[in-house]
This record gives C-alpha cells, structure tokens and sequence, in this order.
C-alpha cells in the first residue's frame, strides 16, 4: 500500500520558506508554496514559517487572506516557527499584535534579545537556532510540552497544532525531528 504523501503548505509572504523543502520531503511530505487563498485551501496542513510577525500580518490583511487561514487552521494540522509561534499564540505581548489564537499560549516577542542575542542549541538531540526567537510565558491547558530550553519551552503541541520558537529548518541534516512529527501529524489528518 503506498501512503499518500500530505501537501504541507509553507505560507510564503514573508519569512524562511524554501529551507523547509528538503525536511518536508525527506519526512515523506509534499512541499507547496502557499500564497493565495486557492493554494491554502489545495493545502492538507500549514506551516507558518519563522520571519517577522507583524510584517507577515500586515501582508495577510493586505492580501485578504486572514478569513481562509482562520477556517483552515480550524479543520487542518498547522505549526507556527518562531514568527509563527506568535502568530499561533492567544495572547502576544512586547508589543500585543493581532493573532489566530489557536493554542491558549502567552508569548513575548524578541525575548531572547537583539540580532546578536541569536544562539544555536540541541533539542531533542537536533541542533536548532533561536533567532530573535519569542519566549513562551505560559501554556494553558491539554498544551503538552515537547522540549524545553533554559527552563521555557520551545517545542508545544495541542491536537493539530504544533509551535517551535526556534528554527529547526536551518539545520542541514534532513529531516529535522520536528518537521518529521508534523509530515506525520499531517499524514494521519488525512
């Protein structure tokens, strides 16, 4: 029996799209570029990639995607990467920005620090960078923590939703642990 292969869809408007394409197919996914309201819904699951979250909200808006992704994000897997992450999170703080409030998270952006503050760190044995990365300040509820770094956590998940706040696509060994649970996750919504 051959698995059909999940499309996972990277919302290119802003951010680090292309570097996903060799974990998601070495993971046994499809990689789709997604950036009109046709190719979201073609999509089986989302990534909505690391790169600047307000910039990618203010393209959303101008773009008119906001009410296609909100409906997809309900039926569909979707995992937010640092930029992602706040864009996933319920409540967004330094300073407070629209979001989809998917996961019932509390996040702070640029937590870690400047552009310099960037580090790389081992995550479940994966090296990982954190690159002007969000913090996590609280989960609520059925948010189970996958990995945590410095005592905060970076690797969440509830039902169909997934965050990292670091950047696992970075990383040139293929596929990343991350990108490989998700191309699962998105096989198993099939």
């Amino acid at each position: 029996m051959v698995l059909k292969k999940p499309i996972i869809g990277v919302l290119a408007l802003q951010g680090a799209v292309e570097p996903h394409r060799p974990h998601l197919e070495a993971a046994g996914g499809e990689f789709r570029i997604v950036k009109t309201a046709e190719q979201i819904r073609e999509a089986d699951a989302y990534i909505l990639p690391g790169g600047e979250s307000t910039t990618m909200l203010k393209l959303i808006e101008t773009f008119g995607l906001w009410d296609v992704l909100a409906q997809n994000f309900k039926e569909k897997p979707v995992w937010g990467i640092c930029a992602g992450a706040i864009l996933i999170a319920e409540t967004v703080k330094n300073p407070e920005q629209k979001s989809f409030k998917l996961l019932p998270l509390t996040v702070e952006r640029n937590a870690y620090g400047r552009q310099l503050d960037s580090h790389h760190a081992n995550i479940k044995g994966y090296e990982v960078s954190f690159i002007r990365a969000p913090i996590i300040k609280d989960a609520g509820p059925g948010v189970e923590v996958l990995a945590e770094h410095q005592g905060t956590p970076v690797w969440l998940q509830s039902g169909k939703v997934m965050v990292t706040t670091f950047h696992p696509e970075l990383t040139m060994t293929y596929p990343s642990p991350m990108h490989a649970a998700f191309v699962d996750q998105a096989r198993q919504s099939l």
